[in-house]
Parts: C-alpha cells; structure tokens; sequence
C-alpha cells in the first residue's frame, strides 16, 4: 500500500528524513514512535503532500505519489497527479479542524459533495451512517463548539472515512485531549483495525500500539532505528537508542 523508497527530507541543512526504506501492507496497521523532530509526522505529510520530498520517491497503491515519468526520466509529480494518488487518504491531525460554521452532518458531508460530487441525499445518508459508527449518531445537528474535544476528533474520523480511502493516518490524536476522553477515540481506531483499515498512526500511546498495531516503528534523527511486533519492541528493544526511549516514557 505504501513504499517509501530511499526518502530524503530536508529543510536547508537540518536532514529531517535521512535515506527512508519504509512499507506498509495492505491491511497492515503501523504506528510510528520516537522523539519529537525525528520525521514522524513528516512521513505524513508527504503522504498528503503538505512536503515534497528532496530525494527519493513514495508510491501509493503501487502508483508512485512523488514523481511521474516523462520519456525514460522520473520528474517531480504536479500537484494535478498528486490530488488524484491523495485521494486514496484520509488524514486526522492533532486539531480536530472541522469547520466552526457548519453543523457536524455538514461538515462530514461537504468534501464528498464538492470533490467526488456526490448528491446531498447520498452524503448525507454516508455521513449519518459513519456518525452512528463513531458513537455520535445523535450530535449531527449539532456545531462542533457545543461538542467535547473527544466527539470533536470522532468527527474528524468520520469525515476522513466520508472520503473512502484505502489508507488512514493519524497524527497524535489523542494529544490535544483531556486525559479521560483519550479512550473514546482509540475505541474508534480500534474498530478501524479491525475492519482492515490499513493506518498509519504517529503516537505516544504505547499501550494501544501495543494492543492494536502490527508494526511497531522506532524513528530517531530521520531514520527507522528499530521495527518489529509491537509487543517485541516494547518488552525486549534491541537497539541502545530505543531502549534508552523506552526507559522514558514507558
């Protein structure tokens, strides 16, 4: 689903990813771990192309994001082919983003009208079914301030899955919450996984990683450090680096 081949970010002199081999299987869930500045988040956003790469090439479902071929030479992909490989992800952010204006059904059903113009009785039967999904079947009338901040990032989920993707990342989306809302969330994801969703999730929850992921990756100065089942890496991390993180935050 996703090959990240020999990846370089960087900004100026700071090398942000260093030379990145990275897959994800079809169906395959993989949360990303490591210190802050270490590329994790930035992995998702050239999948959604907020970057480019400086080096390298990332393919999606086998067609590549970052470049296309002009004769017999890879050049850098215009934004033109880079909507049409995007749409196959759906991305959740730290902040819940959803529009301040708009009622919560609005704000599930308004991309799908307006990218994949879909008529509003087909969205909206979509979107009631996906609130229902994540447990707030009730609030679609409702504006996102009158929600709490964990119904505000179920919203959020549910919007990205009115896009039908084949591939979702998460970037810490339990972090802007207050502690005892963080649960709800990861009960969401949980079921995602075990639909088959195929995800890729930046988090500091080593409990659910533990739990939920197939791949556990450890990332440090822009590089994987160490990768395996997540229940190995966090019990018994071979590598210095990770072992000296773990002892942090475990």
């Amino acid at each position: 689903m996703i090959q990240f081949d020999a990846v370089d970010k960087r900004f100026g002199d700071n090398v942000v990813l260093d030379e990145l081999n990275f897959s994800v299987r079809p169906g395959e869930f993989v949360t990303l771990i490591g210190p802050s500045g270490s590329g994790k988040t930035t992995i998702l956003r050239l999948l959604m192309t907020l970057e480019q790469v400086s080096g390298g090439q990332i393919w999606v479902g086998g067609e590549c994001l970052s470049h296309t071929k002009r004769g017999e030479t890879w050049v850098p992909a215009d934004d033109k082919h880079q909507r049409v490989v995007r749409k196959r992800i759906g991305m959740v952010f730290q902040q819940f983003n959803l529009f301040p204006n708009m009622k919560v059904l609005q704000n599930i059903t308004e991309a799908p009208m307006r990218v994949k113009n879909q008529n509003k009785s087909e969205a909206t039967a979509a979107a009631e079914a996906l609130l229902d999904r994540v447990g707030l079947a009730d609030k679609a009338k409702a504006y996102p301030a009158q929600l709490s901040g964990g119904q505000q990032q179920r919203v959020a989920i549910a919007r990205a899955l009115a896009m039908q993707p084949k591939l979702m990342l998460f970037d810490e989306p339990t972090s802007a919450l207050d502690p005892e809302l963080v649960g709800e969330v990861l009960d969401v994801m949980k079921q995602l996984a075990r639909d088959g969703m195929t995800m890729i999730v930046v988090t500091h929850e080593m409990g659910f990683a533990r739990e939920v992921a197939d791949q556990l990756v450890f990332m440090d100065a822009g590089a994987v450090v160490e990768t395996g089942n997540p229940w190995d890496v966090l019990s018994n991390p071979q590598h210095e680096r990770t072992k000296a993180f773990l002892s942090k935050v475990l």
